[in-house]
């Protein structure tokens, strides 16, 4: 096979499209300074070029306060921050049943630090009575992905935030499947928190993710370090976005988030939702006619399947052999699996973005043909 088939864009989008490689290799090559730590010019251009992207990002999500807008390393470092800084005591909050790693550990980690309890619902029933039969007199707030990085399903942000506004919680959502794929209005829709990564459909490097925050509120901070302004402090500043940005941002990583949001405004947004369903329609019915596949839920551009009794990491690696990248095992999501009855072998995962072709379906359908024969 002459063309690697990349079919792991839930984790990592590749190839990057051209006008994020040029602007990134630009940024490195005539301006890559300091941001906020110096007054000279490539220090000053840096922070410039970092702040387009947050207002890039706020212009993306139909959201006013740009400056509410914190960089992080990716969406885990942005969960983190926003989790810990909501949740300070003991309490109860509402999940779901196909969180990732990047929910459930720092919940985790609260059980044991305050003794909270959290309720995961059924994201395959009706979600606003989900979210009713889960409500208790101590629930504080919601805790909840956008989409499922398992299997194709989702959940309205419409019903989340008409709910958690209703009943006076506070909701922070990981949009890191959703995000690049759907549009999300803040403005219609709003969170207190919206956790995602720059590396998957928004199409910037490794590096970059971002948590926004509804209040310019900085909660107790989890990183402490250089800010480059209020230096005399022994404290974090009290503000956003500086107070959660300690350490040199990674400038590069940013510039290249932002670049991404500009080739998805170049292609729009019904342009890659209409390529990642037709992509996906076609690979589950290539795949529905290999009776050895159990294939699950499918949409917003990801699709997985099991082949019973047989590790589906073994799978994705004879996949490998023939140039074809797919992610195999439990993708740092037990509960789904849990769920599905799928812990033992995980799954076969299939991502797509936009830069994806039909030739690479065809491909994936052939190598898959002769494994299973």
């Amino acid at each position: 096979m002459s063309r690697l088939v990349y079919l792991d864009n839930a984790a990592t989008t590749f190839p990057k499209p051209p006008t994020v490689l040029r602007k990134t290799n630009f940024c490195l090559k005539k301006y890559i300074g300091n941001a906020s730590r110096s007054s000279h010019s490539l220090s000053r251009k840096t922070g410039e070029a970092i702040y387009e992207t947050r207002q890039k990002i706020a212009d993306l999500l139909s959201f006013d306060a740009p400056e509410n807008i914190c960089f992080t390393y990716n969406a885990t470092y942005a969960l983190n921050f926003a989790i810990k800084g909501f949740i300070t005591e003991k309490c109860h909050v509402i999940t779901s049943d196909f969180e990732h790693n990047s929910v459930i550990r720092p919940l985790e980690a609260l059980v044991k630090r305050y003794g909270i309890e959290y309720t995961p619902i059924n994201s395959a029933d009706n979600t606003a009575s989900e979210l009713e039969k889960a409500l208790r007199k101590d629930t504080k707030g919601i805790v909840i992905s956008l989409a499922s990085n398992v299997i194709g399903r989702s959940i309205s942000l419409k019903t989340l935030s008409d709910f958690a506004l209703s009943k006076g919680l506070f909701l922070i959502v990981d949009a890191s499947q959703l995000i690049g794929h759907e549009e999300i209005k803040l403005k219609e829709t709003p969170v207190s928190a919206l956790c995602a990564p720059g590396h998957k459909a928004l199409f910037g490097i490794q590096g970059s993710g971002f948590v926004l925050f509804k209040d310019n509120k900085r909660f107790e901070t989890i990183i402490e370090g250089g800010s480059g302004s209020e230096s005399i402090s022994k404290f974090m500043p009290s503000y956003l976005p500086e107070g959660y940005e300690p350490g040199t941002l990674a400038a590069p990583s940013i510039i290249s988030l932002g670049a991404g949001i500009d080739y998805i405004k170049m292609i729009g947004l019904d342009n890659i939702k209409r390529r990642l369903k037709y992509l996906s329609d076609m690979t589950f019915e290539r795949l529905s006619t290999l009776k050895k596949i159990k294939l699950y839920d499918y949409g917003n551009g990801l699709i997985s399947f099991g082949v019973p009794n047989v590790s589906s990491s073994k799978i994705s690696e004879l996949l490998d052999k023939d140039g074809i990248c797919v992610r195999g095992g439990l993708h740092c999501a037990p509960s789904i699996h849990n769920v599905l009855g799928t812990t033992n072998y995980g799954l076969v995962r299939i991502s797509f973005s936009y830069l994806n072709e039909k030739s690479d379906v065809e491909n994936l359908y052939k190598s898959l043909k002769s494994i299973l024969s």
